[in-house]
């Protein structure tokens, strides 16, 4: 057996993972899996006085990537344009190593007694995100091509959805953005969706995760990923297990609430070069990158491409 130590992930980003933990496809491929709490001493506070829509002033290490720089963990996964963020200030050459096989939901919300209605409405109004979170760059994905870049208002609000759910729902701020289960719980509390939208993921690890372990790791996610697929129901309950014993008003939810379309997963695999750079470029263009020369630079290719083959 060859030990893996993960960052803890929650089921609207690493679903998969999760089943194959809990199904005995990891130890199936030979890999003991590990968990090391990212959350734990995560400052949680709204600081909505944090307004610089690229981050700045911000930590990017506040959860994902803080055990792997500090050398306890060896693989996360997290949104595709905050690992790019994160490879690029690594400390101990931590590099992408391809896509994460959940194809992630969120949504822009806003309470029923809002006046906002549109995306176009949101100019100049202040937004709450997770800087350095998926919805963070998300919400400048979906609002840009309705609002100008210069009148998307951003402010810090912690990451995980229980938190900035509470905030919206306590008139705190006037929007957010919310993952599962908080979208369907959102909506079932009157909330509205104002726009909303599917997001990749990728994995990043330090150099202790070969090519050879790499391809053990997705032989049992690509297992798990045909189990859920093949009925996606069966494994709803995850998204509620996850957070019910913490949050009574989760613990309402059936299954029944939550909606199967909005659980989306592929194979995982190489980040396609055209992506790669399409990405790259676009957080090029948002002052997000500052140091790396070129997109592949982001990408430890050897694992990658080594990685996947072996798997196949």
């Amino acid at each position: 057996m060859k030990t893996l130590t993960l960052e803890t992930t929650a089921p609207f980003q690493g679903l998969a993972e999760l089943v194959a933990y809990d199904e005995g496809l990891f130890a199936k491929e030979g890999l003991e899996i590990k968990w090391a709490d990212r959350e734990r001493g995560v400052d949680k506070r709204a600081e909505l006085t944090c307004t610089d829509v690229t981050g700045r002033g911000a930590n990017r290490y506040a959860s994902h990537g803080r055990l792997l720089e500090e050398g306890k963990a060896d693989l996360y996964n997290a949104c595709e344009w905050g690992n790019y963020s994160r490879v690029e200030t690594t400390r101990v050459g931590s590099r992408q190593i391809g896509r994460r096989s959940i194809v992630t939901f969120a949504a822009l919300v806003v309470r029923g007694d809002s006046t906002v209605q549109t995306p176009q409405q949101f100019a100049n109004r202040q937004i709450g995100v997770p800087f350095f979170f998926g919805t963070h760059y998300l919400t400048l994905q979906m609002l840009e091509g309705f609002v100008p870049r210069d009148q998307i208002k951003l402010g810090r609000v912690p990451n995980g959805s229980p938190y900035r759910f509470k905030l919206l729902m306590d008139g705190e701020i006037e929007a957010t953005t919310l993952t599962e289960p908080y979208i369907s719980l959102a909506e079932k509390k009157g909330c509205r969706l104002v726009i909303s939208a599917f997001h990749h993921g990728t994995e990043v690890a330090s150099d202790r995760v070969d090519a050879e372990t790499y391809s053990a790791f997705n032989r049992a996610v690509r297992e798990a990923v045909r189990r859920i697929n093949a009925n996606k129901r069966n494994y709803l309950h995850y998204f509620l297990d996850y957070y019910k014993t913490k949050d009574p008003q989760i613990a309402q939810l059936t299954i029944d609430d939550l909606r199967e379309s909005r659980i989306y997963l592929v194979d995982p695999a190489p980040i396609p070069a055209a992506e790669l750079q399409r990405t790259y470029d676009w957080m090029k263009s948002w002052g997000f990158l500052d140091e790396v020369p070129e997109a592949v630079s982001l990408v430890n290719q050897h694992v990658q491409q080594h990685g996947y083959a072996a798997g196949a």
